[in-house]
């Protein structure tokens, strides 16, 4: 089956803008045009399904709660009997009700029952009165009649869930909670989508792999670790294929093989300007480029297209492409900005935006406007609660040191200009995204 050229219609898309400056939010909106979430799903037992993404609706095959059931320990009664009475109210006590043994006697006009937290409601009773609320003798309670309400205390039947009704619904990341909801439903294993497969590896002949002995102008391959640490947090499916010298022939033979495995594939170098930077110019021959360039700072350089594993357009498969710049924090930041979103879209979830938080800056930013910058920054909050942020020192796209010490992004809007100390600025915390 020959897929549709969408990336030629893409190219519509970009209406006035420049694909080799392409604004963030322009770019972002494209990519999610294109992604096509999976469609193949996977039965997987309730332990593994941390962080998978839901096939389909979980429907509750059970009420929950069971069974009407006391919210606290204390004494289960009929609240008809506070109608009858002012001042204090005494009941006797027939018996004890506790979680997994409930009372099955009958409760009698005047009686109550002792009940523990979970334990199900006697017949007959509607309402617990808390067990701090009464004086108790050997056999008998002693509360004041206004001290509880009718029904008070009571969790009904199915008020949580109702058989049939929707616990959770497809397109969910899966979090604990949600493992302990369904198997408080009794499930032992849940559909999910599979995982996505994304292959990813680095480009440049100066690269060496940690353990590698370092010759002259050799440097250190942080990216694919990066790359990979970041994926993880994805619960994608990665497939590493390490460092591709400079060479076009090895290039695409890698490109090829990772689009025949791949759902997506990520690059990292090779789509800048240099002579030796092929990523972009074998994507052209290879499958299909709708921009190579975005006005963003740190990540300029970003390559995004298809890929066909039959090495024409519309031969064999086709997994999506994104060539990613090389410097360290510049990977970093596109793929938080650009891939990210693509990648939980394709997942089969819904993309939610990372929160930007208000803060006022303490030292002064210089920025020009036409580009949407994204400056390291430490966030913290001052004595009255409000959030300050203070860049951290190089903001060189190749001072990967910096991300470790930041804590957050300083998101500098495209249309902003330089910043004093003390202006307001955006923030988008780490925690929860790197």
């Amino acid at each position: 089956m020959t897929t549709p050229n969408i990336f030629s219609a893409s190219a519509g898309s970009l209406g006035q803008f420049d694909p080799q400056a392409l604004p963030v939010s322009a770019a972002q909106a494209i990519v999610l045009q294109w992604v096509t979430p999976l469609a193949q799903g996977e039965r997987v037992p309730l332990r593994d399904a941390l962080a998978r993404v839901l096939a389909t609706d979980v429907i509750s095959p059970i009420d929950v709660p069971a069974h009407d059931n006391s919210a606290m320990d204390g004494y289960a009664f009929d609240s008809a009997v506070l109608a009858q009475r002012e001042g204090a109210l005494t009941l006797q006590v027939a018996g004890k009700a506790f979680a997994g043994h409930p009372f099955t006697g009958a409760v009698a006009a005047g009686e109550c029952v002792r009940i523990m937290t979970g334990a199900p409601m006697p017949a007959g009773c509607d309402t617990v009165v808390p067990q701090e609320s009464v004086t108790a003798s050997q056999h008998a309670i002693t509360f004041a009649a206004n001290a509880v309400a009718p029904g008070a205390n009571r969790r009904r039947q199915g008020e949580d869930l109702a058989r049939g009704s929707a616990a959770l619904r497809a397109g969910r990341v899966l979090r604990a909670s949600d493992i302990g909801l369904m198997a408080s439903l009794g499930l032992v294993d849940v559909k999910v989508k599979r995982r996505l497969r994304v292959a990813y590896f680095s480009t440049g002949d100066e690269l060496r792999s940690p353990g590698q002995t370092l010759d002259a102008g050799s440097i250190y391959d942080s990216n694919r670790y990066t790359l990979g640490a970041m994926l993880q947090r994805l619960n994608v499916e990665p497939i590493d294929l390490g460092v591709v010298r400079d060479d076009p022939d090895a290039l695409a033979a890698t490109l090829l093989q990772a689009a025949e495995s791949a759902d997506v594939v990520l690059t990292s170098g090779g789509v800048s300007v240099g002579e030796a930077d092929f990523t972009r110019t074998q994507l052209q021959t290879l499958g299909d480029v709708t921009f190579w360039g975005l006005a963003m700072r740190p990540g300029r350089p970003l390559a995004f297209g298809r890929i066909w594993s039959g090495g024409r357009p519309g031969a064999g498969r086709a997994a999506l492409l994104f060539g990613l710049p090389g410097n360290p924090v510049a990977t970093m930041v596109s793929f938080y900005q650009i891939v990210r979103p693509a990648l939980i879209a394709m997942s089969g979830a819904q993309p939610q935006p990372v929160p930007l938080i208000p803060a006022r800056c303490d030292a002064p930013i210089r920025k020009r406007p036409g580009r949407t910058e994204f400056q390291r920054g430490i966030a913290e909050r001052d004595a009255q609660g409000q959030w300050r942020v203070t860049p951290t020192g190089s903001q060189s796209s190749g001072a990967l040191s910096t991300m470790s010490e930041a804590n957050c992004f300083i998101v500098l809007a495209h249309e902003a200009d330089s910043l004093d100390a003390g202006d307001a600025v955006d923030i988008m915390l780490f925690d929860g995204l790197v």
